[in-house]
């Protein structure tokens, strides 16, 4: 059996590193019924971090195929990125194509394997922010309709596909499958986290554990809008009158503030460059709160233990919510202060909502058995 896996930023080569694993796992246990994986790299983002070092600390196999597309438009790269899939699709003649997650990359696989009647997998399916506005909104609503196989990482997920009417019938008289496998990146976290708390300390950050609070943005609903950006540094530089504030800064935002003449809203922010994945996972871990507009960062405070703040208008992780852990806040200065000074840390219950930490395996499993 052969996987094309279709990835185009970090977080969904970080996601496909669990997957990876459990291939190589089904591969050793089951000789002569080895699943052979394709991994394409669409060029998305280009990520400095993303080095050698990169695939040898997560045993992440280089990609196969490299598409090198970035910094285009939506229209432009999704277009381009259909292309270059496709001519991979008719070369490599996959089984299934594997997609994660909401990005350009993960539409155009969707639609170049839907096109050529190859089954599609997605991997963080039934996802909802419930916000056409964002571009991730169309990109996983539109893949959830063209996929054979729906990888859910909580019940929610199925529930959203459910009330949008889902499953639907698929070509070849087949219908879509839901699956509800848990989150890979739960399982990616329990993976390194020994690893991490072992190997890795806060010293060369010079911060004490639980004595400061980690911030990232990255959206471009905060970082490309002026006033939404200075509204959260200036709550965050009100936060750091009280707790040390690290704030791995992403380069189109110090290019903005550098370019705008506004670096001094940086003011009393430990500012950062962008931190690889197990340094920023042991940055998390060792936090007093995590104000974020990342919703991979929003679990994985989750993840440790860490109560959140999201500094966005809505979020498709609604357990973290209801489970007292993420408070929702926008990027409204009050409310995010607010927010930080009603921080609490709930009691760990006996909820799961990501799983048991084992949805590749679980992944891995169907598409072996659906095919």
């Amino acid at each position: 059996m052969k996987i094309l896996t279709i990835l185009g930023a970090r977080p969904q080569f970080i996601k496909s590193a669990a997957v990876s694993r459990a291939i190589r796992r089904h591969n050793e246990a089951h000789m002569g019924r080895e699943i052979r994986e394709v991994i394409v790299h669409t060029g998305q983002h280009f990520d400095a971090n993303m080095s050698d070092v990169f695939f040898e600390q997560l045993d992440i196999c280089p990609p196969n195929h490299n598409l090198g597309i970035a910094n285009l438009g939506h229209g432009a790269m999704t277009g381009r990125m259909l292309e270059g899939i496709e001519v991979l699709i008719q070369q490599e003649k996959p089984d299934c194509v594997l997609v994660y997650g909401d990005t350009n990359s993960t539409l155009a696989g969707a639609l170049a394997a839907s096109k050529l009647q190859v089954p599609v997998a997605h991997v963080e399916a039934g996802l909802r922010s419930h916000n056409l506005a964002m571009p991730e909104e169309i990109n996983r609503t539109l893949t959830d309709r063209i996929s054979l196989i729906l990888f859910c990482p909580t019940q929610a997920a199925v529930d959203n596909l459910r009330l949008e009417g889902y499953p639907f019938p698929q070509p070849g008289n087949r219908t879509q499958h839901i699956q509800n496998v848990g989150d890979v990146m739960y399982d990616v976290t329990l993976f390194y986290r020994d690893r991490v708390a072992r190997s890795l300390s806060l010293d060369s950050w010079g911060v004490r554990d639980k004595e400061y609070a980690l911030c990232t943005l990255h959206r471009a609903e905060n970082t490309d809008d002026i006033r939404r950006l200075d509204t959260i540094l200036s709550a965050l530089r009100d936060i750091s009158l009280e707790t040390q504030v690290v704030f791995p800064i992403h380069p189109r935002t110090r290019n903005l503030l550098a370019r705008q003449n506004y670096y001094h809203w940086l003011d009393g922010l430990m500012v950062v460059d962008p931190v690889p994945y197990l340094e920023m996972q042991r940055l998390e871990m060792g936090a007093c709160a995590i104000l974020t507009d990342s919703g991979g960062i929003q679990k994985e405070a989750y993840f440790h233990q860490v109560p959140c703040i999201t500094l966005r208008d809505e979020t498709e992780w609604e357990e973290t919510v209801l489970l007292g852990w993420n408070q929702v806040v926008g990027a409204n200065h009050d409310l995010i202060l607010s927010a930080y000074h009603k921080l609490q840390t709930p009691s760990r219950g006996t909820e799961m909502p990501y799983g048991e930490g084992d949805a590749a395996i679980q992944i891995i499993k169907f598409i072996r058995e659906i095919r």
